[in-house]
């Protein structure tokens, strides 16, 4: 399963977009998405392809010149709705050369941007709606026998985003990349795309994803991987999984699991940490982490595996951080000596 997400610079600024896919790749992103608005903007390709060595992902409306130009450029994979691209003519001439390019097609359908008659015949955005969209898409390229197909069929309305995935995973064998449309600000837009990326993933549904997000395009990669973990995936990032306090709470949870996740914002380093409020249910909550403390009266427990280490006495929470960091390092370094 791929995390990716879309570059945001403006697409005339070729230097501010080579910039932030640097910054993607750095972030951990596995798959790269650029829009090509224009046949000036196919220069993109070559200049982030040049400066990132993810797969990158063209996405095109209505002129399929610009199609033809981005997988002359080397893009890895073209995003487009082939309803739009001015007629089967035009669809044959990108299937051809994707084809023989080796460039697979995803087809993106849009709750927003469904076919008239399709919003007429189902009276809305509906599930069926979508999924009769992106068959009668498939249609067009598997008549030119063109099969290297990815589906996307997104709404923003998370109900009607999960009934599609469902209903379509059942018609074909496809590819599908999961998403949430529209999903909004950081806080509402987690929880809509953790809700309808998470029911799928649970499912077993899906190959690729991308957490939409009206915020920097870092924030969706962290919560890709946030998901995917959290449906059971395996993600080679440290997890901080922490209490979430009472009144036996004797040191500053918060500021300690922030400080932690952020210090290891990154790292690769595939290990559980726990930061919990106090012994009463600390080791014991904590006990499948591989490392963590509990919080006493000015101390705290750390331990690792669930067996106590050492007691850490301080008043600094900063002390705490600073210890657990230190011992994460020497777990690395022994797991790979």
């Amino acid at each position: 399963m791929a995390v990716q997400t879309m570059l945001n610079a403006k697409a005339s600024d070729v230097e501010a977009n080579v910039r932030q896919a640097r910054q993607m790749q750095h972030a951990g992103c596995e798959i790269l998405r650029v829009s090509v608005p224009s046949m000036e903007d196919v220069r993109l390709v070559e200049a982030i392809k040049l400066a990132v060595d993810i797969p990158l992902v063209a996405d095109i409306h209505f002129d399929h010149r610009i199609a033809l130009a981005c997988v002359e450029a080397g893009v890895d994979k073209i995003r487009l709705n082939p309803g739009n691209i001015g007629g089967q003519k035009n669809v044959q001439a990108v299937a051809e050369l994707c084809r023989e390019r080796g460039v697979p097609i995803r087809i993106g359908v849009n709750g927003g941007s469904l076919e008239k008659e399709l919003l007429a015949k189902y009276g809305g955005p509906t599930a069926d709606a979508l999924v009769e969209s992106a068959m009668s898409h498939v249609k067009m390229l598997e008549d030119e026998s063109f099969e290297d197909i990815v589906i996307s069929i997104k709404s923003s309305d998370v109900p009607t985003n999960v009934a599609a995935y469902r209903k379509l995973a059942l018609l074909c064998d496809y590819p599908l990349h999961l998403g949430v449309t529209e999903a909004g600000t950081w806080r509402a837009g987690l929880v809509k795309n953790a809700v309808g990326i998470g029911s799928l993933l649970l499912d077993g549904i899906g190959d690729t994803l991308r957490v939409s997000l009206t915020a920097e395009p870092e924030k969706e990669i962290d919560a890709g991987f946030d998901i995917l973990r959290a449906a059971g995936y395996p993600v080679n990032r440290p997890e901080i999984v922490s209490c979430p306090t009472c009144g036996r709470t004797n040191i500053p949870v918060e500021k300690i699991a922030e400080e932690v996740e952020a210090r290891l914002a990154g790292s690769g380093v595939p290990l559980k940490v726990a930061v919990m409020g106090c012994v009463v249910n600390g080791l014991g909550e904590g006990k499948e982490a591989d490392i963590g403390i509990a919080g006493g009266v000015d101390s705290a427990v750390l331990f690792v595996k669930g067996e106590r280490m050492r007691t850490i006495h301080s008043a600094d929470h900063e002390v705490y951080v600073q210890e657990l960091l230190d011992e994460i390092g020497r777990m690395s370094l022994e797991s790979i000596s």
